[in-house]
């Protein structure tokens, strides 16, 4: 239990609920280290299903930019290479992942949605990943899995915000439910989770993976790591 991830347990389900919300549950550095720890655990205790979802008004606004002017640009590195690795954890867990949002959500949050096997989103749910627009390549060969890369490079070309009816069009989102349907959702995950045996479903997930981790993140790092990351930031968050 952390004060920025409250997590709940029952008969094999685990429940992480980002809890930030005055601060949109954007991604600062220990709730990304409490989310990665979660998970380890999770899989140690041989949880089923892993529930992500947001408390208030959305499910994640992506990177804390809060305090990013204090940090050298090895600081913002090493917090955006944590993500990535975070990214990579949550794609690759053997136990069924449902990703439930609501609200605006960016960037990096966007990216944790994605992550997920099970995607629901509400229908008001709207989705943007501005990282180009600071030269950040985070996530985006996963997204362009999803929905194909013609339509990836269409949105990410211009940071585009698209919404949930798009999102599922695209296949971005797996299904559209309003928020009262989600214990059902939750309870129907479960059921689908535990009709194979944990073998069975870690077989099927690594047979299905698309997962390219170290390609992944030698090209986050390459993105972030070129002079000038700061600069970026600052023009990025001034420009918006």
């Amino acid at each position: 239990m952390s004060a920025v991830l409250r997590i709940d347990k029952q008969d094999g389900r685990h429940v992480f609920t980002l809890a930030r919300p005055e601060k949109m549950n954007a991604l600062s550095a220990d709730l990304v280290e409490a989310l990665i720890a979660a998970l380890d655990e999770a899989e140690a205790e041989g949880a089923k299903l892993i529930v992500l979802k947001g408390e208030g008004k959305n499910f994640s606004a992506g990177f804390d930019f809060g305090d990013w002017q204090a940090q050298s640009e090895g600081d913002l590195l090493l917090r955006f290479v944590r993500i990535e690795m975070l990214l990579q954890r949550l794609a690759g867990m053997p136990c069924l992942t449902l990703a439930l949002a609501h609200g605006r959500n960016f960037g990096a949050g966007v990216d944790l949605f994605g992550a997920c096997k099970w995607r629901v989103g509400t229908p008001d749910a709207t989705f943007r990943m501005p990282g180009l627009k600071f030269g950040l390549v985070l996530g985006t060969r996963r997204y362009a899995a999803l929905v194909g890369a013609e339509r990836a490079r269409a949105v990410l070309e211009q940071a585009a915000t698209f919404s949930a009816e798009e999102a599922l069009r695209d296949g971005f989102a797996s299904r559209l439910a309003a928020a009262q349907e989600w214990p059902d959702i939750e309870r129907q995950a479960l059921e689908t989770a535990s009709a194979l045996t944990c073998a069975s479903r870690v077989q099927l997930y690594a047979a299905l993976s698309t997962e390219t981790p170290d390609t992944d993140l030698a090209r986050l790092v390459r993105s972030a790591a070129q002079p000038g990351l700061k600069e970026r930031v600052a023009a990025y968050l001034q420009a918006r």
